[in-house]
C-alpha cells in the first residue's frame, strides 16, 4: 500500500514546498494538491494556489514521489490544455505526474471567475468529452474530435509524457462518475472510510464488468482527515462529534486497524491531507509514517 500526502493550497510557497520535501524524505509515496481558485467557504478572500503551477515546481524540487491534483475541475481548462499541462509537468518530474479530474463542483469560483457551471448532467457531458480527448491525445499521434462541447482537428500531444500519465477520476457518484472510471481511468480516488468504500468498491467492479474490464486494473486510493491521538476517550468523542469528512480517528494501533481494514479492501493508496492538522502537520505526519505505517508495513 502506498501513502500520500495531501498539502494545502492556500499556504505560503515556502511551507508548500517544506511540506512537500519532508514528506518525501520521511518515506511517503505522493504528494497530491487541489485544483481550486478560491475557498469554498468562509473568507473566500483567503490566499489560494494554482495547481498546476505548482506541480510543475514540486516536480523539479522532488526526485521520488508521485504528484498530482486531487483532482482537476474540468470545467477550468479546455481538456488539450489540460492535457498540455500535465506532460510538461510529467517531463519536469521525469514521469512522475497522475492527471486527477473531476466534473468541477465548487460553484462560488465559477461565479466569481466567469467560468460556465452548468447543470449537473452538462458538467458530467463535458467531462466525458474530456476523457475521451485527453486518452486519444495520450495514446495517439492525433487527435481528431467532434463533441458537443469540445473540438479537435489532427491535434498532437507533442512530447508524450514520460510516465504512463496515468488518469485519476476523483469522485464517489455511482451511476456516471464510476461508470467513467470503469471506462476510461487507470486510477480512481474518493472521500471514504472503510464501510464507504466496501461499497463503492462493489459498484466499481459491477461497472468494469459491464464494460468488461478487469477490475484490478484499475488503482484505488481514499482520501481521509487524520486524527491521531494517544487518548482512547478523546478518540471516542472525536468519533462522536459528527465530522463531516470521511476521517481515520484513533490511537496508533486503532488507526492500523483501520489501514488494515482499507488493504482488506484492495485500496492501493491512503491519503491524508494536512487541512485539520495545523502547524504540527509535518510532526503528525512523522508519527503517522513512525507508528502506523511502520507497523502496518512490517
Amino acid at each position: 500500500m502506498r501513502f500520500g500526502f495531501w498539502v494545502g493550497n492556500g499556504l505560503e510557497w515556502s511551507e508548500i514546498l517544506r511540506r512537500a520535501q519532508h514528506a518525501e524524505a520521511t518515506g511517503w509515496d505522493g504528494v497530491w494538491f487541489a485544483d481550486h481558485f478560491m475557498p469554498f467557504q468562509g473568507d473566500v478572500s483567503g490566499p489560494v494556489h494554482e495547481a498546476w503551477s505548482v506541480l510543475a515546481a514540486l516536480g523539479a524540487a522532488t526526485e521520488r514521489v508521485r504528484l498530482g491534483p486531487l483532482v482537476c475541475g474540468n470545467t477550468y481548462r479546455h481538456p488539450a490544455i489540460l492535457a498540455k499541462q500535465a506532460v510538461t509537468a510529467d517531463h519536469i518530474s521525469n514521469g512522475r505526474i497522475v492527471l486527477g479530474i473531476g466534473s468541477g463542483w465548487q460553484e462560488n469560483e465559477h461565479e466569481a471567475y466567469g467560468l460556465e457551471y452548468g447543470t449537473f448532467s452538462d458538467r458530467f457531458e463535458r467531462l466525458e468529452e474530456a476523457l475521451t480527448m485527453i486518452r486519444g491525445l495520450r495514446d495517439n499521434a492525433q487527435m481528431t474530435f467532434a463533441g458537443e462541447r469540445y473540438q479537435l482537428a489532427d491535434a498532437p500531444l507533442e512530447p508524450k509524457p514520460v510516465g504512463s500519465l496515468p488518469i485519476m477520476i476523483g469522485g464517489g457518484g455511482e451511476k456516471k462518475t464510476l461508470a467513467m472510471v470503469a471506462k476510461y481511468a487507470e486510477e480512481w480516488n474518493v472521500w471514504a472510510t472503510p464501510e464507504i468504500m466496501a461499497h463503492k468498491s462493489r459498484v466499481l467492479d459491477e461497472h468494469c464488468e459491464r464494460e468488461g474490464r478487469d477490475p484490478a486494473s484499475i488503482q484505488r486510493s481514499i482520501a481521509a482527515l487524520l486524527f491521531l491521538t494517544d487518548d482512547e476517550a478523546e478518540a471516542d468523542k472525536l468519533r462522536n462529534k459528527g465530522i463531516p469528512r470521511p476521517s481515520i480517528i484513533g490511537t496508533p494501533a486503532q488507526v492500523i486497524e483501520q489501514i488494515e481494514e482499507f488493504a482488506s479492501l484492495g485500496v492501493n493508496e491512503v491519503i491524508i491531507p494536512d487541512f485539520n492538522l495545523g502547524d504540527n502537520a509535518t510532526e503528525i505526519a512523522d508519527r503517522f509514517m513512525n507508528e502506523v505505517v511502520a507497523q502496518v508495513s512490517s
